[in-house]
């Protein structure tokens, strides 16, 4: 049996780590042993078959996604990060794997170069040699200099493969890639990583759907949507508002609001409802075009971080969804986009996009293995 040695860092959010989630326990139901290794804080996950190491959690330290400290916040130094990337050569070592998997590096990650420049040293030098395959969403950091795009595509040179998890009928990659004319030829689209859990649910119907994670990057959304409730044309319907474990207790209801924690069956209420409003994150959006009926997508960026804004307005453009960047965000400007999205076209209209990456992942590494 064929040994996938995974590695997966989330610093903010827990998308990263979910849909390294999914494929690994898709990945062990095909027939690899894998051992998914996250850096990130501890999480209860679904992996099936697959097996979990646990590294010395580290986290991003503000939304800025710049610096990482350790959980508490202190700052990570040098004896932290020379202990950590023993751990993980050690275990690397110790499984002797046929295929290694850097999630999201050399396209992000780079604050972890410290572990895994050595991780890709080791796998180089291993006899036999492992396929060393990079995993990477739909969408990179537009805001790249050009020497960091200079960067990437020289270390995409030690890989094998790069996996494009996305599908280049509804976004290319090589629209937030500089760099994707000198990688082409080591990249596969996968199509996109979907998590069909198959779950029904009677709540929600009719309804419109808010979610977001928690914290502060998710409390300005709720506040608008609060106050949007009763400007639009779905100020009739009750408006159903998900809170992650960090907002638990910050926002409140009201008359025709239901404020309740994230739920399992997202999905399912996804199906249900007449119009979703909430963030443009990988795996929401993927569930978004796979589930809703109409939606508004209000993405997180900064300066730096362009990617959910990038993939809004790009599906904007097409006229998949509707959409109000951030720094926009108003009571007003989101009541706006709701009448937009429900102007126009049902998502179910447009050509579905491939979610198959899981499988087609797994289909893919075996052939080169083979």
């Amino acid at each position: 049996m064929s040994r996938v040695f995974f590695h997966v860092q989330h610093l903010l959010g827990i998308g990263h780590i979910r849909r390294a989630a999914v494929l690994a326990r898709t990945l062990a139901a095909s027939g690899f042993d894998v051992l998914l290794v996250s850096g990130g804080a501890p999480l209860s996950l679904d992996l099936g078959r697959a097996r979990f190491h646990q590294l010395p959690p580290v986290r991003a330290r503000d939304e800025g996604l710049r610096e990482l400290s350790r959980l508490d916040g202190s700052p990570l130094d040098d004896a932290f990060r020379i202990e950590r990337t023993r751990r993980l050569l050690e275990l690397f070592h110790a499984e002797a794997p046929d295929v290694l998997i850097t999630e999201q590096f050399p396209f992000g990650r780079t604050q972890l170069r410290f572990e895994l420049l050595p991780l890709l040293d080791a796998a180089q030098a291993r006899r036999p040699k492992p396929l060393i395959v990079s995993s990477v969403r739909d969408i990179v950091r537009r805001s790249m200099s050009p020497q960091r795009v200079q960067q990437a595509v020289d270390l995409c040179q030690r890989f094998d493969l790069i996996l494009i998890h996305g599908d280049p009928a509804l976004i290319g990659f090589g629209r937030s890639f500089a760099g994707w004319e000198a990688i082409r030829t080591r990249a596969a689209y996968t199509g996109y990583i979907a998590e069909n859990d198959g779950r029904t649910a009677e709540d929600g119907m009719n309804e419109v759907l808010v979610s977001v994670g928690g914290g502060a990057v998710g409390a300005p959304l709720f506040r608008a949507a609060a106050e949007a409730r009763t400007r639009g044309t779905l100020a009739d319907r009750a408006w159903r508002l998900l809170v992650g474990a960090n907002l638990a207790g910050a926002v409140d209801g009201t008359d025709g609001m239901i404020v309740e924690p994230a739920r399992p069956d997202f999905r399912a209420l996804l199906r249900n409802a007449t119009l979703s409003i909430s963030q443009a994150g990988y795996n929401t959006v993927v569930d978004t075009l796979c589930c809703a009926e109409r939606a508004v997508l209000v993405p997180f960026g900064t300066d730096r971080e362009t990617e959910q804004t990038d993939r809004a307005l790009w599906l904007a453009e097409r006229g998949i969804v509707a959409c109000v960047p951030a720094l926009e965000l108003s009571a007003v400007t989101l009541s706006a986009a709701v009448d937009r999205a429900m102007r126009g076209p049902p998502i179910r209209s447009f050509p579905p996009c491939d979610i198959n990456g899981a499988a087609a992942t797994a289909a893919l590494l075996h052939r080169r293995l083979s």
